[in-house]
């Protein structure tokens, strides 16, 4: 199912999209060296209930996870990419980390991720990939429009991984979000311009870019949830939760001006 939101539904999208990114920001600035991951989900799960919004995650259980996830943010470590599940590790200088939120707040889903290293070691090839993933993103974004086809978006974002040097993935993607989660339509990180479905005002759109350094390949870990790569190289994951309007896109996850 696509959702088109109406003007109301998108005020409430803001308001979601603001309680991603502010604790997002708030996470990353206490991810320091000794954090443990269980640490972070506990601050989400705080964060999430003390601004009236509902964790996406916690109930979560899809046909390929092993549900439910149990947890308020996917804790992502160097070779892990995707759906990292919190655990108790204590993060070291030099991590990659990358957190993927989703909340519901006013009966409207916003969902954005964000990678980063910790401590003040930066691993060769770390900075990188970040970059690569976060370039991908703003060309997702300018690339979406009223008018514009799926593929457009999705062939800005692999224009941008592929001149990087990285292979794509194309299992997990980009997703529609409205009333929950994930739905459609789904969003490639690579493909071809003009086709696909075409966007419309009221459109609300998750694009998530992200690669592995050496390898499009995943592997799944023991809990059913982690997405690591097959070589255990590293990897990054950046998104935003962006509406279609009748001017462009309007990312709805960037924090506020409290938060940065």
């Amino acid at each position: 199912m696509i959702e088109i939101l109406t003007p109301a539904e998108l005020d409430r999208a803001r308001r979601a999209g603001a309680v991603v990114a502010d604790t997002l920001q708030t996470l990353r600035s206490r991810s320091t060296i000794g954090t443990s991951l269980l640490e972070i989900d506990r601050w989400a799960r705080e964060m999430i209930e003390d601004a009236g919004a509902q964790s996406c995650y916690v109930d979560y259980a899809p046909s390929f996870g092993r549900g439910p996830f149990g947890h308020y943010v996917c804790t992502s470590v160097n070779d892990a990419v995707l759906h990292g599940l919190p655990r108790d590790y204590a993060l070291a200088d030099g991590d990659l980390l990358s957190l993927d939120l989703a909340v519901s707040h006013g009966g409207v889903v916003a969902d954005s991720a964000i990678s980063f290293v910790v401590g003040e070691s930066r691993p060769p090839g770390s900075t990188e990939l970040i970059d690569a993933t976060e370039r991908a993103l703003a060309a997702g974004i300018t690339a979406a429009g009223p008018g514009a086809h799926l593929g457009d978006v999705s062939h800005a974002i692999g224009e941008v991984l592929s001149a990087a040097g990285y292979a794509i993935n194309t299992e997990f993607g980009g997703h529609g979000v409205g009333s929950t989660m994930h739905q459609d339509p789904h969003v490639s990180n690579t493909g071809r311009p003009g086709r696909g479905y075409r966007l419309r005002p009221g459109l609300l759109l998750a694009l998530e870019p992200w690669v592995m350094a050496d390898t499009a390949e995943l592997v799944t870990d023991a809990d059913g949830w982690t997405l690591r790569s097959a070589t255990g190289c590293r990897t990054a994951h950046s998104e935003h939760t962006v509406a279609i309007t009748d001017g462009g896109a309007e990312i709805m996850t960037l924090p506020t001006a409290a938060a940065r």
